[in-house]
């Protein structure tokens, strides 16, 4: 309680710098933001979410600098539309995430539907063994036959559950994938990977970078058209 104190005071400090009070008025600034806070709980919470807000855009917006190339133009990343897309969503996903495999079908329809938005997938083996594995074998797939890559990609996602090494070689047999090894690129893509989702303040899939808007879990078809309408627009008169 006492940080967040310190937090509001220091949002009406630069008023106190401009003009100068006597300690009697300072004292009765004191008094009225303490009855304020007890009479409406409500503003010091306010205050302290428009503070972590303006603050992980600050992050994500630092981590996008930083890491334009990688998130964007990483050849080791699937990527799905055109290649010189007016905008690129970035999705930070699992095989094993229940979320993800609702969510992921609708990246794609935003992809067939708008031209000029493209989608790089970045797998996040949040959930477990099976995780690693299903995405190494699915990143192995898109460095050897990318042109094999989708198809197993939406069977891995559309499998209900984990994954097991049966389920994965059954998703690779299904769609008619040449098997392949796991190489040892596809491991190093995944630390890529968590390298860029820690930096990018993720906790957790699906996460999506629409612009410089980082939308964390799934949402409903119509908010993510919403958001991608807005940011393909800032992108476009930008």
């Amino acid at each position: 309680m006492k940080k967040l104190l310190v937090l509001l005071m220091l949002i009406v400090t630069p008023v106190w710098a401009a003009a100068p009070f006597t300690p009697e008025q300072e004292q009765r600034i004191k008094e009225i933001i303490r009855e304020t806070l007890v009479s409406n709980p409500d503003i010091l919470a306010q205050a302290v979410d428009a503070w972590q807000q303006q603050t992980a855009g600050q992050q994500i917006s630092q981590a996008i600098k930083q890491n334009a190339k990688t998130l964007y133009e990483d050849p080791a990343s699937p990527r799905l539309g055109a290649s010189n897309a007016k905008l690129t969503l970035v999705t930070f996903t699992d095989y094993n995430c229940p979320y993800c495999k609702r969510f992921d079908p609708m990246l794609e329809k935003i992809v067939k539907q708008y031209p000029d938005v493209a989608l790089v997938v970045k797998l996040l083996p949040f959930k477990g063994e099976s995780s690693v594995s299903s995405a190494r074998v699915a990143l192995t797939t898109w460095q050897q036959h990318p042109d094999q890559f989708w198809p197993l990609h939406q069977r891995l996602m559309a499998k209900k559950g984990f994954h097991d090494n049966a389920s994965i070689a059954a998703a690779q047999q299904t769609t008619g994938v040449k098997a392949v090894a796991p190489s040892e690129q596809s491991m190093t893509q995944l630390r890529t990977n968590m390298q860029l989702a820690e930096q990018l303040g993720v906790q957790g899939t699906p996460a999506t970078l629409i612009g410089d808007r980082m939308l964390p879990g799934a949402v409903s078809y119509e908010e993510l058209e919403t958001l991608v309408k807005q940011q393909l627009a800032q992108a476009k008169n930008g």
